[in-house]
């Protein structure tokens, strides 16, 4: 054990010192759900917490492929900045940001659609329905600045520039949960506005972050040297679609796991209402320590990437195994919490009493999927950095669509298990993802390491 805690030790330092603003960063983009249930829920009752959980299920699979499509410039921006090829960081940059606006613009006429011809024939209940579709227009609109935002971040901290993005979502999201209050509850004059307010908040919230953070790009000192080579004609079709060829892949994984999620949140609707309610409290948790380990994962992806861009295979496997010590410390510790709290926690969101005694039981189940779900997440990162996301997008769809859900399914409605059986499918799910992501880790580092050594021996 001390010559493990050695030969980690200096990776754990590291990884930490970069992972933090970024975990903090993730989580912004979960904690304005947070702040939009929590508000919600005190504020305007159980139909409209549902309609926020219904609303939030079909918006999920548009943020996620926004954010996975976003993702695309980070590892190559740190394998750029490994090789210290400056003047193509800035070419990258100018692409990325044309795709991310373009994708938001998608992505919001899909949930526009979503919100008049689909939220009808889910089987959901008509209450739910009615405010759950113009707070999905919202959000569908926010996802244009929310992507702009994205881009300048994920720039940002490829090249190993953090803080700032945290600094915004702290901000941020201070600023949409005293906005969403005064708009939710009508204070100041202003007529309560329900479930809307949330999103009308949600909406000025990231237009504001997206307007400081590409401020802070183009201001600051510590990028002139990248930007230099940042201009509307530098987009073209070739970086474009290098860019798309991590993107898509990590937009699809992201997709995949998240989309699974979704569906059984729409399954577990049509189990009732007080069922989707604690769904959405119990989700909402367990998506915070997702996000947090999601950060852990974007850290790992850039250390990852600068070790395969100067070709340190041995130093990205120390740093990649120093990245799955720390998730599962984490995972450890936020599961005793779920367990510990699972009848304080619900009360944050809501005072029902039914929907706190549902989500109790959900959160027992959550704390066992912590481990799994924080494991997969930093694989994923991991081999996203060494350009390898094709193998681990078919092993996410594999591990939700043919494992998860339909045992989900099976436990929850066939064998009327309920709500816990649905749970109990995605636990499964996320262990198959966790454990063959571990593997294609070990085969593609190794690989790699071996190639090197047996390069320095022919030398």
């Amino acid at each position: 054990m001390p010559l493990l805690s050695q030969k980690y030790k200096p990776y754990y330092r590291e990884n930490l010192n970069l992972a933090i603003p970024v975990v903090i960063s993730q989580l912004g983009h979960t904690l304005v759900q947070t702040s939009d249930t929590i508000i919600v829920g005190h504020f305007a009752g159980t139909i409209s917490l549902a309609a926020v959980s219904l609303a939030n299920s079909a918006f999920i699979i548009a943020l996620v492929i926004g954010i996975g499509i976003s993702y695309g410039i980070t590892p190559l921006i740190a394998q750029h900045n490994g090789r210290e090829s400056f003047a193509e960081c800035g070419r990258l940059l100018s692409n990325s940001l044309f795709i991310n606006v373009v994708t938001g613009i998608i992505l919001f006429a899909f949930t526009l659609f979503g919100s008049i011809f689909i939220l009808d024939h889910l089987q959901q209940t008509p209450a739910v329905v009615q405010q759950a579709k113009p707070f999905l227009v919202l959000l569908g609109l926010s996802m244009i600045p929310m992507l702009i935002f994205n881009t300048f971040k994920q720039f940002a901290e490829g090249l190993g520039f953090t803080k700032q993005a945290m600094s915004i979502s702290i901000w941020g999201n201070v600023f949409n949960i005293c906005l969403g209050i005064i708009l939710v509850k009508g204070m100041f004059g202003i007529s309560p506005m329900g479930v809307k307010g949330v999103g009308y908040s949600t909406l000025a919230d990231r237009c504001i972050m997206a307007t400081v953070m590409g401020l802070y790009v183009f201001r600051s000192a510590n990028f002139k040297a990248y930007l230099r080579t940042f201009a509307i004609k530098n987009i073209d079709k070739a970086r474009c679609i290098q860019l798309l060829r991590i993107g898509g892949p990590v937009a699809l994984q992201y997709t995949f796991e998240i989309s699974a999620f979704s569906a059984a949140a729409i399954m577990i609707g049509t189990i009732g209402y007080h069922e989707q309610a604690a769904h959405q409290v119990a989700i909402n948790l367990a998506s915070m320590t997702y996000m947090m380990a999601s950060g852990l994962s974007a850290a790992a992806a850039i250390k990852s990437g600068n070790y395969f861009g100067s070709n340190e295979h041995q130093k990205l496997r120390h740093s990649a195994i120093s990245n799955y010590h720390i998730v599962l410390l984490f995972m450890c510790i936020t599961a005793c919490l779920f367990t510990a709290f699972n009848h304080l926690l619900p009360w944050i969101y809501t005072s029902d009493g039914i929907v706190i005694g549902i989500a109790a039981q959900l959160l027992i189940i959550a704390a066992f999927f912590q481990l799994f779900d924080g494991t997969q997440v930093v694989g994923l990162g991991i081999l996203r950095g060494m350009g390898d996301v094709n193998i681990p997008t078919v092993i996410t769809f594999l591990a939700y669509w043919v494992v998860g859900l339909p045992v989900g399914y099976l436990l929850g409605l066939k064998f009327h298990l309920g709500v816990k059986g649905v749970w109990y499918g995605l636990v499964l799910g996320l262990m198959v993802s966790a454990i063959l992501l571990f593997f294609r880790f070990q085969f593609i580092s190794k690989k790699h390491a071996d190639k090197t050594v047996l390069i320095e021996a022919q030398d």
